[in-house]
């Protein structure tokens, strides 16, 4: 019986660190043109991997909330990076 639990324990705790880890961003946080510089080229090295850059108006604020926390997880961002790819993109959006 004790093996049957630590097997559970143990298969529970491999499943909750193997999970997505939590990258949300609800609104623009750095504004620094250096933060906005690596955020430039964290979205240019990492996005361009796996597809053509998207147009930065192709969304308006909300939208990029709604697709980065999509790609961001794919992309193997962690929270800074995902928040600076945000900022950068807001801040050459039009919309």
């Amino acid at each position: 019986m004790k093996k049957v639990v630590f097997s559970f324990v143990l298969g529970s705790v491999f499943l909750v660190s193997c999970g997505p880890k939590s990258t949300a961003v609800t609104g623009p946080k750095y504004t620094s043109s250096e933060q906005l510089a690596q955020g430039k080229t964290v979205f240019e090295n990492s996005c361009n991997r796996c597809h053509k850059l998207p147009d930065p108006a192709k969304h308006d604020n909300q939208g990029w909330i709604k697709t980065l926390s999509r790609m961001a997880p794919k992309a193997k961002l962690n929270t800074d990076q995902h928040q600076m790819v945000y900022d950068y993109l807001i801040s050459v959006n039009k919309k």
